[in-house]
């Protein structure tokens, strides 16, 4: 008989062959593996098996612990195809694993004080002011994934054309990003500091370090969250302090208010919009129309507007 860790392994292997990365599933699956194991519990996997597991961090989130279940769910389908005795945890028995968090919308001001802060980082006259200023306004003129950003390598950056390659971003997914003649310029001006600092690069990372090595998540999410303190953002009254992805949150909603504005026709824009922030689902687009209350506004006058018979029905 194999142990759990070795029917998960396989499950892995043949996820990853599909093309799924599974960093965090495969990990939680590990755990919840060496948990089987560990109780000499392996086949047939049981739904109280993959409860108790799910449960086991006792402070955790409700959505984290319906997120794990989900997880085991997965893998439990998998294995019903060779283990007829396999059961598969119900869907939502833990109750959602899943749930959209509330965007914080920067107003204007908030971006400009954020890269003037961040010109002001240390060290002076070094690469690193002028990386992070350009970093966060890039995020904040295209709407981009912090990741996307941050793996963007020279070749990747065509400032004839204006034009970004994002490679192999979320879901796979690749595609061309034009930008605006005023970013080309800006990216243009780092790209004259990053060769002027370090003409010697080994990488070809678009955004360096002091020392010459790409820019990583850990260490931008860190400047950012000193910033944030610096700007005095965590004492806003939010429910949560502001992160770097709503910058993403904040250009899909301005450029969706913008166009209520000008009364275009969202059902035919939005897919364009969808389609430059990389989403995979329009319906991940249309969420935004829900998540700030001056869009639901906009969306309610142009329906007060809308021509009805005299039924009263829409014409």
């Amino acid at each position: 008989m194999s142990s759990m860790q070795e029917l998960v392994q396989e499950y892995l292997e043949h996820r990853r062959k599909l093309g799924y990365a599974l960093k965090v599933e495969g990990a939680e699956l590990l755990r919840f593996a060496r948990f089987a194991d560990e109780a000499g519990e392996c086949e047939p996997l049981t739904v109280e098996l993959a409860v108790r597991w799910a449960q086991l961090p006792r402070h955790a989130h409700p959505i984290y612990r319906a997120r794990r279940l989900d997880m085991v769910r997965r893998f439990a389908k998998h294995r019903a195809l060779f283990d007829s005795g396999t059961q598969i945890p119900p869907n939502g028995l833990l109750g959602p694993s899943y749930r959209r968090i509330t965007p914080y919308i920067y107003s204007d001001e908030q971006v400009e004080d954020l890269l003037d802060a961040a010109a002001q980082l240390g060290p002076q006259g070094g690469l690193r002011p002028h990386t992070y200023v350009t970093l966060f306004g890039l995020l904040a003129s295209t709407g981009m994934r912090i990741s996307e950003a941050l793996g963007l390598t020279l070749d990747d950056v065509d400032l004839d054309r204006g034009l970004l390659q994002i490679r192999a971003s979320k879901f796979k997914q690749s595609r061309l990003l034009p930008v605006h003649g005023s970013t080309s310029h800006a990216l243009r001006d780092y790209r004259e500091h990053r060769q002027r600092y370090h003409p010697r690069a080994v990488t070809k990372a678009f955004f360096l370090t002091e020392r010459a090595t790409s820019l990583k998540y850990w260490r931008t999410n860190r400047t950012f969250t000193a910033l944030r303190r610096r700007l005095g953002w965590e004492e806003l009254g939010c429910a949560r302090s502001p992160r770097i992805h709503d910058l993403r949150h904040r250009f899909a909603i301005k450029r969706l208010s913008l166009w209520y504005k000008a009364g275009v026709d969202i059902d035919h824009a939005i897919h364009q919009l969808s389609t430059y922030l990389g989403h995979a689902r329009i319906t991940d687009t249309y969420w935004y129309l829900s998540a700030a209350p001056e869009l639901l506004a906009a969306a309610a006058g142009r329906f007060d507007n809308f021509p009805c018979d005299e039924s009263g029905g829409a014409t």
